[in-house]
């Protein structure tokens, strides 16, 4: 075979500093590049370079780390690599940085550093020849004596699987490297053969120039970074064949130890299957356990019967057993092998055809819901309904209901009185915050950790198929980059598709369509609509203050003395002194800021009861007979007396102990909210709207003042843009029928902007307010303005405005009506299309209240003020007319 001139590297060379390991010509390395020196080489030559010579560098090993940066460029190896870089991957988190992929070419010696900044440059002689084609005889001739040498070395390497050599190759250099690439091959064949890289490997050594395979070999065995740089420092190829034969020899003697420890391991669990007794290889069903066997074989075996008598479906079955036999082929030492038991146990453990029976008693189910709940009348009808369809029909699929209220009303304790009254496990799922699919959904179980979902979790925690599942505030799930889980809740939610839910954990559908879902939330506003649409939505307003009464005298009290250990013989609270907390202490739609009162007034009653206790047993001990006389009554007409100075009478106080508003100050503290209506509409251009929240129905003033300036108008308070929509309405309405009510600003001119400036306030600055229903509130509160009239204390209004001067419907109409009459008021305006929704209103509060509807503002002025707004005409324009 013909040779070709070598191939020669540039006589200028940028050099690579590398700690990492060894390039040796032939190999391939990843190294890293962190330092300022090689992060300017990679910028310079590698990413802008576009020559074939700009890509290839000079390695040198350093034995310093590059990272630190010093100034004077530190002691260079005398021998390097020329390499050529085949990959540059960079990034810049945490800090910048690049990893190169580099093949090595040839042998260099540094004869001169040229420059050391930005990065090295130096001179270089090239010692290896770089040919497409070997030179056999220059090799023989290189080798002389080493081949027999060699030879000898060789055959003791490989003296188990020697290799017989050709007639043809009795030269002693095709000899010597006939004989390492028979010691290489023998090597590589007490690897397995059947991973496709060592195959590979076996392919790739036959096309190998022998020449090369010292420091190839160097590379792919296990050797030190000091061995490699010696093999890298060996010019001579002939030194280079005698430093490879040692390490190639370690390298075999330790693959033989292996292959004959692991061969003795086999033959040890030979010997021990061989000795287990026939019946725990056949797994016989009913044979008795000894108490010397395998515990974990013995759970697997539990794990396997559990699994023939459950009653879950087909295609989960199939599943369990496939798994099974997986689990039986594992050693115990695998992750995977927990992780697959866990997965059998919780197959086994969830309850697919395991149900509990619903008690369908309609008479004794509502006994028991008016019992535990007072009003809240369209909730039970609705379980009773389902209790009636469900008697007549046994197959029913559970309603999807979501509970919709401001905070406090008991949507969460209705749920879990559904449950009780059905006869039915009852699992809270909370949902606020939740921001990843896999909480609904699960995690896949090819991830570390994995875990079922919420609603496969709970159903293993009741362990019924059909029980109640609350999912709690279902309007403020969250969204992430993990996924959006009110998507996810969408197969759940659904009735049609919920029987053949699938978690990704499980992987096999399980149904859910004998569950009965309840969600909550506070509004609609902020649930998906794809959500929304999949549930029934029930409407659960706030409490009047007469069912206010009923709950506390029924519920909140017993329960605070129970928690309190207090009996209705220590302490008694009126319903003059309940009301009186409900009116000045609390204003809100539920409960729960009532029963903190009621907590404060316990605990404070709890403090007497123990400092008497201790009073009467001095008494008793110093037969004082005195005292019978004294008493604590706390009577609402009686003079007031502080509970706390108690402490200064001599003798403990008699029971029960009576709350009345003199002793709601001394504990509470002065009342919280005053009826402050009539003081704040005592002057014109005030008047009082209605609004919603998510906390209930609120009372909200509006103010208006007008000076002198530019026809501007100013709106603060915090509105949305639907609000300063309205406000533009109306004065728009305002200044077109100016005439008609004889309107004027300060100069008497009809133009009410006309040099004059008017400012809209909505106290309460730091609550943001948004929404249509202020339109006929903000047009009485401009018209007393310009008329300089009073808007009617009592009066509260709402309703949308349109620019003809029409009243539209709004929502939450219960909720505002529910806060006029918890503010003391009288009247109250809502739009005629909304006359409909009083129905909804308890008749105790339509009985105080009287209600105006009204279809245009015409009807809604002539009632919010005494009188009426009646239309002013001037006397000549009457006689034009007539």
């Amino acid at each position: 075979m013909s040779s070709v001139s070598p191939i020669q590297i540039p006589s200028r060379l940028p050099l690579l500093l590398t700690h990492e390991g060894v390039l040796l010509p032939g190999s391939t390395m990843r190294t890293s590049v962190d330092s300022a020196r090689n992060l300017q080489l990679v910028r310079s030559r590698l990413l802008k370079g576009t020559s074939l010579q700009s890509t290839i560098l000079g390695v040198i090993p350093n034995t310093p780390d590059p990272a630190s940066d010093a100034q004077d460029l530190p002691p260079l190896h005398r021998i390097g690599t020329a390499a050529l870089a085949v990959q540059v991957v960079g990034s810049n988190w945490p800090k910048p940085h690049y990893t190169l992929l580099i093949t090595g070419l040839c042998r260099f010696q540094i004869v001169q550093v040229l420059k050391e900044k930005p990065y090295p440059v130096a001179e270089v002689e090239q010692l290896d020849r770089l040919e497409e084609f070997p030179n056999t005889c220059k090799t023989r001739e290189e080798l002389g004596e080493l081949s027999e040498q060699f030879y000898k070395y060789a055959v003791q390497v490989c003296f188990p699987y020697q290799t017989r050599i050709h007639p043809c190759c009795s030269h002693p250099i095709l000899s010597s490297t006939l004989c390492l690439t028979s010691s290489l091959y023998s090597l590589v064949e007490m690897l397995d053969m059947s991973v496709p890289a060592v195959a590979k490997l076996r392919r790739l050594l036959d096309s190998l120039p022998r020449e090369a395979l010292p420091d190839i070999l160097t590379s792919i065995i296990r050797t030190s970074n000091k061995e490699k740089l010696q093999i890298l420092d060996a010019v001579s190829l002939e030194e280079r064949f005698k430093m490879t034969i040692p390490l190639l020899v370690r390298q075999i003697e330790g693959l033989k130890l292996l292959q004959k420890t692991r061969k003795h391991k086999q033959d040890d669990d030979k010997r021990v299957i061989a000795i287990r007794p026939i019946r725990r290889i056949t797994h016989i069903p009913g044979a008795l356990e000894d108490e010397d066997e395998d515990e974990d074989h013995d759970d697997i075996v539990m794990l396997e019967k559990k699994i023939r008598t459950s009653s879950m479906p087909e295609q989960a079955h199939k599943v369990c057993v496939k798994e099974i036999k997986r689990l039986k082929k594992m050693p115990q030492s695998m992750p995977e092998y927990a992780l697959t038991r866990n997965y059998l146990e919780l197959m086994v453990e969830l309850p697919w055809n395991k149900s509990t029976t619903d008690r369908l008693d309609i008479r004794a189910a509502r006994i028991l819901l008016d019992n535990d709940h007072y009003a809240m009348e369209k909730l039970k009808k609705r379980v009773l309904e389902y209790l009636a369809v469900r008697q007549l029909k046994n197959n029913l699929k559970g309603p999807i209901l979501c509970f919709v209220g401001p905070p406090g009303v008991g949507k969460t304790s209705v749920g879990r009185s559904v449950a009780k009254t059905l006869g039915r496990e009852f699992h809270r799922i909370a949902l606020g915050g939740v921001c990843d699919q896999s909480d609904i959904r699960g995690h896949r179980r090819t991830y570390v950790g994995s875990m079922p979902g919420r609603i496969i979790n709970g159903l293993k925690t009741v362990g019924v198929n059909n029980p109640v599942f609350l999912l709690d505030e279902v309007d403020k799930l969250g969204k992430s980059l993990q996924g959006d889980p009110a998507a996810a809740l969408l197969e759940v939610l659904d009735p049609e598709q919920n029987h053949n839910f699938t978690d990704h954990y499980l992987n096999v559908a399980f149904d859910l369509s004998q569950v009965l879902f309840i969600a909550t939330a506070n509004t609609t506003a902020t649930i998906p609509p794809a959500l929304l649409d999949r549930m029934e939505i029930i409407q659960v307003p706030g409490y009047t203050q007469e069912e206010k009464i009923e709950i506390a005298h029924r519920h909140l009290i017993p329960k605070q003395l129970e928690q309190h250990g207090l009996t209705p013989q220590q302490i008694q609270i009126p319903q003059v002194t309940t009301l009186d907390i409900i009116t000045r202490y609390t204003r809100e739609a539920g409960v729960r800021s009532l029963d903190r009162k009621f907590g404060a007034i316990c605990r404070a009653v709890a403090v007497k009861v123990a400092e008497g206790q201790h009073k009467e047993a001095k008494l008793d001990h110093s037969d004082v007979a005195e005292g019978e006389g004294c008493k604590e009554h706390i009577l609402e007409d009686a003079k007031p007396e502080s509970i706390n100075d108690a402490t200064d009478l001599a003798l403990p106080p008699e029971m029960p102990i009576l709350i009345d508003f003199h002793a709601l100050k001394d504990i509470l503290g002065p009342p919280m909210y005053e009826m402050e209506v009539s003081e704040r509409l005592s002057q014109p251009g005030v008047a009082i709207g209605l609004a919603w929240t998510p906390l209930g129905g609120e009372i909200m003033f509006v103010e208006a003042s007008r000076m002198d300036g530019e026809g501007q108008l100013t709106l603060t308070g915090q509105l949305g843009d639907v609000m300063k929509e309205s406000a533009h309405l109306a004065i728009s309405w305002l200044r077109s029928n100016a005439k008609k009510y004889h309107l004027t600003n300060a100069s008497g001119n009809f133009d009410l902007l006309d040099n004059t400036d008017i400012h809209l306030h909505f106290p309460a600055g730091a609550v943001t307010k948004d929404g249509p229903s202020a339109g006929v509130t903000i047009v009485t509160c401009l018209a007393s303005l310009f008329s300089g009239r009073l808007v009617r204390s009592d009066v509260a209004m709402t309703g949308e405005i349109t620019l003809r001067g029409l009243v539209l419907p709004v929502g939450g109409i219960k909720d505002k009506v529910l806060a006029a009459h918890r503010a003391g008021l009288k009247q109250v305006i809502i739009p005629q299309r909304n006359e409909k929704d009083l129905e909804e209103i308890p008749g105790n509060v339509r009985q105080d209240l009287s209600f105006v509807t009204a279809s245009c503002l015409d009807e809604v002025l002539n009632a919010a003020f005494d009188g009426g707004f009646i239309v002013k005409t001037r006397p000549g324009l009457l006689n034009s007319k007539l």
